[in-house]
């Protein structure tokens, strides 16, 4: 879909047509989803967040741009609810209160992957830094644009690109790795 049918669809929902709500909805409820499940590692925070998402484009759709693109935006909201959530977390909790949620354990997400090599991507993917994480989900997976990542993001391309790059090197880094936490026990058979 193109920003032309964006355009149209933020119309129809201007307009309070529910089923241009619904068509939205379709399209991006599930790769928000997991977008944030992979960011905050919590399936309940996620849910919560992604709810707000939506509220969100409800309540602004009257002060979108006509050249807005909907995934772009859509998944800037719900990165900047994550952050806003992550700060305040911060601000409410002691630092003991912090290691202790660290070390709760997988979360539902990587415990369900039934695959290996699926199970130590995300293992790899959830242990780097947010900055470089965000960036491998928004373009490797989400299959945004440099432009449109970066604009998620609120980087310049270049910085991205920069992102994008040790991201990567990050990730090949700590799959490559013997020491991903679910591996440490595990029996080896020739």
């Amino acid at each position: 879909m193109g920003q032309s049918s964006d355009r149209a669809l933020i119309e129809r929902l201007r307009s309070r047509d529910a089923a241009a709500f619904d068509e939205i909805y379709a399209r991006f409820n599930t790769r928000l989803f997991t977008f944030l499940i992979r960011l905050s590692r919590d399936r309940d925070r996620a849910q919560d967040l992604l709810e707000e998402t939506w509220l969100r484009l409800v309540s602004h759709v009257d002060r979108l741009r006509d050249d807005t693109t909907l995934g772009p935006w859509l998944f800037t909201v719900a990165r900047n609810l994550y952050l806003s959530e992550c700060r305040a977390r911060v601000l409410d909790q002691s630092d003991d209160e912090l290691v202790s949620h660290a070390a709760d354990g997988p979360s539902p997400y990587t415990q369900a992957a039934a695959n290996e090599s699926h199970h130590r991507l995300e293992t790899a993917l959830a242990s780097l830094p947010l900055i470089y994480r965000e960036v491998l989900l928004l373009v490797g997976v989400e299959g945004m644009s440099i432009t449109q990542a970066a604009a998620v993001c609120d980087v310049s391309n270049d910085a991205l690109r920069q992102r994008l790059s040790r991201g990567r090197a990050m990730l090949a880094e700590r799959m490559n790795s013997t020491t991903l936490p679910h591996l440490q026990h595990r029996e080896v058979i020739p």
